[in-house]
């Protein structure tokens, strides 16, 4: 019998038991055997690694925002009419005072003359010969004297029929009719009194329906209410408008508004009067400085932030409303907080990661971050100082991986000065 293979063959012809007996010992005895490997330890990934330090920082607000005119306004008519000139268009800058549109007035003038008219017959009456005069006693008008005369003269009258009445020397008829006249004569001096009061009244009236003309004709010309420029011209020539009709749209672009939302959490560091370093993609190689002028007393609840305004001086009108611009604003805030390299955090599945290495092992830490600083970044919790974290292979770390750390770690720059927000 010999082996071949791990098959057992028969050195002649044998019974059949004697040939499975001999095949199950000679396969068990003749199978080769396969050595069992050791199982291999993980290869340690080489890392660089930087310590968490704690830096004096000088807050810096970073924001961006929209720019606004100053002022803007719709200037519409006021009086009903055709449109006769437009002196003003789309760019045109515009004086305080300035004639921008002139509505036909010739209807307004008739009216004015009309009421003109009135006016001087109602002043007759009260013997005034200007507008601007007053009566200051209705006694002293023309046609209270004369009925003041002619009360005293019916008094004398009845006075000397009573006198003659009473020493039996006048008759009956006679004191009756004096008595009567007497009471006629007052009150047609009250009716007198009482009609120039009417007449003072009417002249008020008068002078106020006259006053709303005259405005009324100023109103046919219409003229800008503040320098600004126009925005667009909804108005043309021989258009006939009505009150409340849109003529043109001014805006004062300078200064100009720059608004802008500030995170809720930085509230304590804003405050009117600090100055905003501008910047617009228009632009891209200027800067531009203003002023906070304006802070929201009340926070967005949507958004958690707070509305800021800041003026910013625009004499060559080139800053635009509506354009999008980006803000810092350097503030008194300074405080010590903890800093890591940028490399040294891992954005992954939604969330920031730092690896800190402990003995050779990393511990993956999800990591909330603040502000940057140029090559370094804020974190506000998920490390502690002196730790070290690793900042190259981030990308093949997770907790438990076995790493060396090779080189020193990395060091911060010595300067003394509070470090300030990077763009």
């Amino acid at each position: 019998m010999y082996c071949f293979d791990g098959v057992v063959k028969p050195a002649g012809i044998q019974s059949i038991s004697l040939l499975v007996v001999l095949g199950a010992l000679g396969g068990a005895g003749c199978s080769r055997q396969t050595p069992i490997q050791a199982k291999q330890e993980p290869t340690a990934i080489p890392v660089r690694v930087a310590a968490v330090l704690v830096r004096q920082v000088q807050r810096t607000v970073e924001a961006v925002g929209t720019m606004y005119p100053f002022d803007e306004t719709v200037i519409s008519a006021e009086v009903e009419g055709r449109v006769a000139e437009v002196k003003a268009d789309l760019g045109d800058q515009v004086a305080a005072g300035q004639v921008l549109v002139k509505i036909s007035d010739e209807e307004q003038r008739y009216v004015v003359a009309e009421n003109e008219a009135q006016l001087r017959m109602a002043l007759e009456r009260l013997g005034l010969s200007d507008e601007t005069q007053r009566v200051k006693d209705v006694r002293d008008t023309s046609e209270v004297r004369r009925a003041q005369a002619d009360l005293f003269e019916a008094q004398q009258r009845y006075q000397r029929a009573r006198h003659l009445f009473e020493q039996k020397i006048g008759a009956r008829a006679e004191l009756d009719e004096a008595e009567a006249r007497y009471q006629a004569a007052q009150a047609a001096y009250d009716q007198a009194v009482n009609q120039i009061r009417n007449l003072i009244q009417q002249v008020e009236r008068v002078k106020a329906s006259l006053d709303l003309q005259r405005k009324k004709l100023r109103d046919t010309t219409v003229v800008a209410p503040f320098s600004a420029r126009v925005k667009e011209r909804q108005v043309t020539p021989g258009q006939y408008v009505r009150p409340n009709t849109p003529l043109l749209t001014l805006v004062k672009i300078d200064p100009i508004r720059l608004r802008l939302e500030i995170p809720e959490r930085m509230a304590p560091w804003v405050k009117t009067g600090q100055i905003a370093d501008v910047s617009v993609e228009a632009f891209a190689a200027r800067r531009f400085h203003g002023r906070i002028w304006r802070v929201s007393p009340t926070v967005d609840q949507a958004k958690r932030t707070f509305v800021v305004e800041a003026l910013i001086d625009n004499p060559s009108a080139e800053l635009k409303p509506g354009s999008y611009a980006k803000a810092r604003v350097p503030t008194t805030k300074v405080e010590n907080i903890k800093l890591v390299p940028v490399r040294a955090v891992n954005y992954v599945l939604g969330s920031n990661k730092t690896y800190v290495v402990r003995d050779g092992i990393i511990d993956a830490r999800e990591v909330k971050i603040g502000d940057r600083f140029d090559e370094e970044i804020e974190i506000l919790e998920g490390v502690e100082a002196g730790e070290l974290v690793a900042t190259t292979q981030l990308n093949r770390l997770d907790t438990g991986t076995r790493v060396t750390v090779t080189g020193k770690p990395g060091q911060a720059s010595q300067s003394r000065q509070p470090l300030r927000n990077s763009d």
